[in-house]
């Protein structure tokens, strides 16, 4: 098992190119199989998550090439409509096959999903939606079992607002009789990234962007280029680790507007941006203050973004409060930082983060994606060395950060732990 190690005190200094957004990729390669023809998708980006995603369309058989960051899939035709258990259970967005095999091939059998252990995230919204589009559900074994002979359009309002149920609904609408509303839908830039290829593939989509999303079902689907948006998460990540090693750090290849929250906080703690069309720039003179952060729905501050202003936090001045209202048990990093020397207390869904002048290095363990990013961005700015082990949870994310990282003057590499130091 890989760990990674920092040698934390090195100002960051250059440019960092962002990658393609993982979590606008999974939706897009998902809905492949909603038509024929080829689409060709550039931008993916080289992460265990889109290769896992891939995999899953070649085992429902669909042609699946995948090179460097272009993937090409053809789906006119497929021999399974089931999502086996193996695969579903190591990424929770595998579930975004559901909307689209039913949708085309009138059935789907898809394991309940797995990932990241952030609390619970049920699928009940997904299944209420297609069961008003007409889908007939049942749950056996572990398995959402789903069969349409034609779905057909619906008004579907979601209780809770939900990015894979919007996504996965605006997907099998897109094939219904009739015309579908999905209100009270997510805004995100993902869903209207999703909403833009399929657009461009022939199906019929006005209002994304916004919280009532209007669907006119069309027969069929062909294929079509996309490239993948910037991702706004990666690019977040890597802002932090300029302003937390009081660096000097330019992102590119980004849209400056989707990280508009995110912007916000690192200002109102004072670091110094700079936004141009494609770029954000971020230094920092001094130490910077604490500021409160609650964590929301786009077009507010990312929970996806929490783990990292959190170790940013832990080193300003002053006393920060962090409320998450948008997952349950999201503070499985606070123990780790802690472990760094970060004095934070946990009050239900919020965080009193009383800053200090500095964290120390120490072996420390990551329990999803983003509380890995966090952890790496307090190694980066700890006196010492710090051991992150379970990166793997880093890899369903995050292309190449190490290599991202040295790039611009970190001290940081990835070695096989030891069978000592990956028991813990």
């Amino acid at each position: 098992m890989d760990e990674i190690v920092i040698t934390g005190g090195n100002r960051l200094r250059g440019d960092v190119r962002i990658s393609g957004a993982k979590n606008s990729a999974l939706p897009i390669l998902a809905s492949t199989i909603l038509g024929g023809g080829e689409c060709v998708i550039t931008n993916v980006p080289r992460v265990v998550d889109v290769l896992t995603m891939g995999k899953l369309l070649g085992i429902l058989g669909a042609q699946v090439s995948h090179e460097a960051n272009r993937a090409v899939i053809k789906a006119d035709v497929i021999h399974s409509t089931e999502a086996p258990y193996d695969l579903v259970k190591t990424m929770r967005a595998s579930v975004l096959v559901l909307g689209p095999l039913l949708a085309r091939w009138g059935e789907a059998k898809v394991s309940l999903p797995g990932g990241c252990a952030i609390g619970s995230r049920p699928v009940n919204l997904h299944l209420a939606g297609l069961a008003k589009l007409g889908a007939d559900i049942s749950i056996e074994h572990g398995y959402i079992t789903a069969r349409a002979k034609r779905l057909k359009g619906a008004r579907i309002y979601c209780d809770t607002t939900t990015v894979t149920g919007t996504e996965n609904l605006m997907m099998a609408a897109s094939l219904a009789e009739g015309t579908s509303v999905i209100e009270n839908a997510a805004k995100e830039p993902e869903i209207v990234d999703l909403a833009e290829f399929l657009t461009k593939r022939g199906a019929r989509i006005a209002g994304a962007g916004t919280d009532v999303l209007t669907i006119e079902g069309v027969r069929e689907l062909h294929g079509a280029d996309h490239e993948v948006i910037p991702d706004r998460i990666e690019a977040g990540t890597h802002l932090v680790a300029g302003a937390i090693t009081d660096g000097d750090v330019t992102i590119t290849h980004c849209r400056p507007l989707h990280l508009e929250a995110v912007l916000m906080k690192l200002r109102e703690a004072g670091a110094d941006i700079q936004v141009e069309a494609q770029t954000v720039r971020i230094r920092r003179a001094g130490r910077l203050k604490g500021t409160d952060v609650r964590t929301l729905p786009f077009p507010g501050f990312p929970t996806d973004m929490q783990a990292q202003m959190v170790a940013l936090m832990a080193l300003t001045e002053g006393t920060s409060v962090v409320t998450e209202t948008v997952f349950e048990s999201r503070f499985m990093h606070v123990e780790e930082l802690r472990r760094m020397g970060a004095d934070i207390r946990v009050e239900g869904n919020r965080l009193i983060v009383t800053g200090r002048p500095t964290l120390t290095g120490a072996p420390v363990m990551a329990s999803d994606l983003r509380a890995s990013a966090g952890l790496i961005l307090a190694g980066l700015a700890a006196e010492g060395t710090t051991e992150i082990q379970r990166v793997y949870h880093l890899d369903r994310g995050y292309e190449r950060i190490e290599e991202k990282l040295r790039a611009v003057g970190a001290n940081i590499e990835r070695r096989k732990a030891s069978p000592v130091t990956g028991a813990r």
